[in-house]
């Protein structure tokens, strides 16, 4: 039997479905992209982790640089495009920096990324 023609009597208004709650605003979606950026290094959520696993998620840098097999310079520089995402903070205690986890950060980012697709 053949296909009944297509009729073209109901055009929808629009092509796409309205939105159901507001996207995320220009300055929402560059926080969460340099965050998604810092984390988007294999070497920086390496570091993550390992500042995490330690004793009250706080590493010093001489502590970071052997488990990633990179320089103390190398290092540090993904450090501070960590803290620059707002993942770590940044003390300096006489010759050495220690990094420990901003609290919820990561907590912080799912849900800015949840309200934005809310």
């Amino acid at each position: 039997m053949p296909a009944a023609p297509l009729t073209h009597d109901a055009a929808p208004s629009t092509c796409c479905a309205p939105l159901l709650r507001p996207a995320a605003d220009p300055e929402a979606a560059r926080r969460l992209a340099r965050t998604f950026k810092a984390l988007s290094d294999p070497t920086r959520v390496q570091l993550l982790s390992i500042v995490a696993a330690h004793e009250d998620g706080e590493a010093c840098v001489c502590d970071l640089t052997e488990p990633v097999g990179l320089a103390q310079p190398t290092v540090s520089h993904h450090l501070k495009i960590l803290v620059e995402a707002g993942l770590l903070t940044r003390e300096q205690r006489g010759r050495w920096a220690y990094y420990a986890l901003v609290p919820d950060a990561l907590t912080h980012v799912a849900h800015a990324l949840h309200d934005a697709t809310r």
